[in-house]
Parts: C-alpha cells; sequence; structure tokens
C-alpha cells in the first residue's frame, strides 16, 4: 500500500475496509467498517482478571489480550475480503500498563487501571513534579502507573531493556513483531507532558526511573506500524495492514459518538460514569477533577471519571430483573429519596474528595422507590459532571451522545433527559471499537471530518416537559445537601443551579 494512496480519506478510497480493536476489562472487541460506517463484521472473546492481595490489586496475563485479539479478528474477518482492510487502530483500558523486555515479551502481568498498591508512592509522584502536573491540570493518582512503577521498581529490579508497555502498545507488539511508539492519549497517565509533546525526564530523574522505560509518543491517528505474516495468519488480518496509534477507550467512545466539535460532549456509563466534552485550550482544575486529552485535530478533549455509576444498581438489587424494576420506577418521578450513589469510597469527578460518603437525603417507602432514586441519583451526578465542565470553560450545548452498558435501558436514557432538561441522542454504533475504526480511517487526514462520514445518526430523546420541573426540585436538594458538606466548591454549586 502507497503512502500516497494511505493519505487519501476514505471516500476517495472505494472499497476500503476500517478495523477497530478495543481492549476492555471483559474482553476484546473488534469492528470492521467500510468508509461510510457501514458495519461489516465484529467478533469478541472474553478476558479474565485476577484480583486480591493487599490493598485493591487488579491484574491481567498480557498474552490473553493476544489470544482473545486473535479469536475476535478471526470472528471479525470472517466471510469478508480481508484484504481490503487498509488499516486498524487499538484502544484500551486507560492507565493498564505491564513492563516488557526490548522484543515486547512481558516481564511482569498486566497491571490494571484500577489496581492501586500504588498508593504509598502517589504523593511522591505528586511533589516530583508538582509544578509540570499543575501546569497540565493532573492529580496524580494512586491508580496511575508512575506510582506502580515506583512500587515494582521496590519490589525488584526493574532489568536492563524494560519498557512501559500500555495494552494497545503490547498488542500492537504482537501485531507487528515488536514495540513501536505509543500514543499520547495512552502515555498522559504515565507522566507525558502532552503540552511539549515530550517526557518530562528531569520529573522521571527525580523518581529513579530511568529514560528508558519510556518509548517514543506520537499523536492518535499517526501510523506506527504494519501487520506482520505471522500476524496476518492467526488474526485473519492482511499482511502489510497499517497499525495507526490509537487512544484511551473514554476517547474511543467519544470518537464513536461524534462528539469532536466544541459544543459536543459524551457520558459513557456503566460501572462508573465518565464525561467528555471539546475545548480549544487546555482547562485548568484547580480541584484536579477534570484533565484533558489532546485532540487528533487540535484542542482538547477534557472530562472526568466519576464513581457514581450503574454500579450501584447491581450492589442494592443483585440478580434482580432490572427491565421489571425499570417499569416500577415510572411510579416514582421524583423518588421521595435523593442519593449520590457513589459505588466506591471517594469521588474523583465532577468534585475531588478522597472521603466522600454516599449522600441520601429522605427515606424510600418501597423497594421500588429506592431503586428509582438511584437511578435519578446518577442522573444527577451526570449533569453536576455537566455543570463542571461548563464552569471550566467546555459547556456542552449540543444534545449529549449518551453511551455506555446503560444505554439499554430505554427508561433510564428519557430519564437522563428529563434531569438535564435537554435531549440527548444515543449513537448508532456506540462502541470504543467502532471510534478507533474511524480513527484507522482518518489517518492522515481530519478525525472530525471523518466521524461526520462515518458516524451515521443517532436515536434522539426529547426531555418530558412535565417532568423537568419536577426533576429540577430534587436536583436542587441534592446540590444543597453536597454543598453542606463541603463537596462542592461554592463556584460549583452556582453553577449546577443557574
Amino acid at each position: 500500500m502507497g503512502a500516497d494512496n494511505f493519505a487519501r480519506s476514505p471516500g476517495e478510497i472505494p472499497g476500503a475496509l476500517w478495523a477497530g480493536i478495543d481492549i476492555g476489562t471483559q474482553g476484546v472487541r473488534v469492528l470492521i467498517a467500510d468508509g461510510a460506517g457501514t458495519v461489516l463484521g465484529t467478533g469478541s472473546a472474553p478476558l479474565r482478571s485476577r484480583r486480591g492481595g493487599p490493598g485493591r490489586r487488579h491484574e491481567q496475563d498480557p498474552e490473553d489480550w493476544w489470544r482473545a485479539a486473535c479469536a475476535a479478528c478471526a470472528e471479525a474477518t470472517a466471510g469478508l475480503d480481508a484484504a481490503a482492510v487498509r488499516a486498524l487502530a487499538i484502544c484500551s483500558t486507560s492507565g493498564t500498563f505491564l513492563l516488557a523486555d526490548s522484543a515486547g515479551r512481558p516481564l511482569t502481568p498486566a497491571l490494571m487501571y484500577d489496581d492501586d498498591r500504588g498508593a504509598p508512592y502517589a504523593e511522591r509522584v505528586a511533589a516530583a513534579g508538582r509544578e509540570l502536573w499543575h501546569e497540565l491540570s493532573l492529580r496524580i493518582q494512586a491508580s496511575w502507573p508512575l506510582p506502580k512503577l515506583l512500587w515494582l521498581a521496590e519490589h525488584g529490579p526493574l532489568g536492563a531493556g524494560a519498557r512501559v508497555l500500555h495494552s494497545a502498545d503490547y498488542l500492537v507488539a504482537r501485531l507487528s513483531g515488536g514495540p513501536a511508539a505509543t500514543d499520547s492519549s495512552h502515555a498522559l497517565k504515565t507522566g507525558y507532558d502532552s503540552l511539549r509533546e515530550r517526557w518530562p525526564e528531569e520529573v522521571l530523574a527525580r523518581l529513579g526511573l530511568p529514560a528508558s522505560l519510556f518509548g517514543p509518543v506520537v499523536r492518535p491517528g499517526a501510523r506506527v506500524a504494519a501487520v506482520s505474516a505471522e500476524a496476518a495468519r492467526a488474526t485473519g488480518l492482511p499482511e502489510g495492514c497499517a497499525i495507526v496509534a490509537g487512544m484511551t477507550d473514554g476517547c474511543a467512545g467519544q470518537i464513536a459518538a461524534g462528539a469532536l466539535a466544541p459544543g459536543s460532549g459524551v457520558s459513557v456509563l456503566g460501572t462508573t460514569l465518565v464525561l467528555k466534552a471539546v475545548s480549544e485550550r487546555l482547562l485548568h482544575d484547580p480541584a484536579g477533577a477534570v484533565y484533558s486529552h489532546r485532540h487528533p485535530d487540535g484542542g482538547w478533549l477534557p472530562g472526568g471519571a466519576s464513581n457514581v455509576g450503574a454500579g450501584a444498581l447491581g450492589a442494592a438489587f443483585p440478580g434482580r430483573d432490572l427491565a421489571e424494576l425499570d417499569r416500577a420506577a415510572a411510579a416514582y418521578e421524583p423518588a421521595a429519596e435523593i442519593v449520590y450513589p457513589l459505588t466506591a469510597r471517594g469521588e474523583r469527578f465532577p468534585f475531588y474528595r478522597p472521603d466522600a460518603e454516599p449522600v441520601t437525603v429522605g427515606e424510600p417507602r418501597t423497594a421500588e422507590e429506592h431503586y428509582a432514586a438511584l437511578l435519578q441519583g446518577v442522573a444527577y451526578g451526570e449533569r453536576l459532571g455537566l455543570a463542571a465542565l461548563g464552569l471550566l470553560g467546555a459547556p456542552v450545548t449540543r444534545p449529549l451522545a449518551l453511551i455506555g452498558g446503560a444505554t439499554r435501558s430505554a427508561y433510564w436514557c428519557q430519564l437522563r433527559a428529563d434531569v438535564l432538561g435537554a435531549p440527548v441522542e444515543i449513537p448508532r454504533n456506540p462502541e470504543a471499537a467502532a471510534g478507533m475504526a474511524v480513527l484507522a480511517a482518518a489517518s492522515g487526514g481530519s478525525l472530525t471530518e471523518t466521524a461526520a462520514r462515518m458516524v451515521p445518526a443517532g436515536t434522539r430523546i426529547e426531555p418530558r416537559p412535565d417532568r423537568v420541573e419536577r426533576f429540577d426540585k430534587g436536583f436542587r436538594r441534592l446540590v444543597e445537601a453536597l454543598a453542606e458538606r463541603d463537596y462542592l466548591s461554592p463556584e460549583l454549586a452556582a453553577r449546577a443551579v443557574a
């Protein structure tokens, strides 16, 4: 495939196909689409995790990623003209990494995004780069790679030639035959200076981490490797298929929703809630709750991850038929009980409080009303998160795109529109793998324009006028309760109810 041909836009390459690969916590998902965004092939395979040990440890075997990717790719390419797949991109969970040798062979298990064994080292990392982290609006967390690298260094030699590979980097190495450049999106939580686009070697030196641990970094969409003959036989992908630098799963979902222009935003609601928007400038959040990825077309993709989410439903109603509970919840609009349903102790966004506890105002009369209160509480958290983004300078003025497992509940989607008092939209292909197929197709061109061609219009849901005022009262009561506990700054509390 010639370089000139690769740089052309999808519409200029008749018959071209584009692949996206998503390495999730529970499995690997592959999607193949044409230049119009029509999905022609999909595949998936499960993954296993190991949890336990001191603290909250969570590991996976990187070889399982490869086995799952081979199975998912083979399923996705079956029945297709695989030779037409011109390029692929890979996303994975933000902050998951391993150490590998110079050939890309694992030296450690994969330390997952929510593994917090780095807790004793987080303040040391924060102090070593305090000025830089402030400039980048980053709050170092125990689950991020740098603190966990210090844990690895203390519990065994890092080894000559060792290199940090994020999940997507490892799969690139297996597909191409060796390590390649990582992307700036996955590198963000590993301490990459996204303003100057370099590793901050002076900070790493203060931490005793050799610069050789950190490989070259490119912007998402840049070509970094090609599929080898051996990998082609294992996956069904064509030999020589271009591999372009990917992004983290949250950014991939934002691409899949086509939420790439200022004023647009996406809400990813699964076990927890992630909100992302678009900004022409880097936002500075004094509280450290919002951080930003670089937009491949220029500008920034600010957002934050909350501990509010659908995980609260499973914890409160294990094994229950949630569709049946949805129907019952419609009788409680709003519920007498108002909750901020954290799935774990502490909150990361829209406010940062490691000591935060769930907040409850009022009492439910029935179990069904408590369920309704949880649904409404997550929606209130979503509205508060949008207020936080708007306060910092990234207001979402277009219909919010909803993706994630919660979109399977039609009732909850309608409820979220009612609480926001604004329309929402469910994309037709709300998958991270779909976002990576768009990124693969955009390589050498505008991601925003490519998404406009490949992301079809979704299903728009309008708020019910008679419900908006009802839920607004409940939301205001929750904001008041959060402010009384000093969880919210006066500025955020005022913005939320403005």
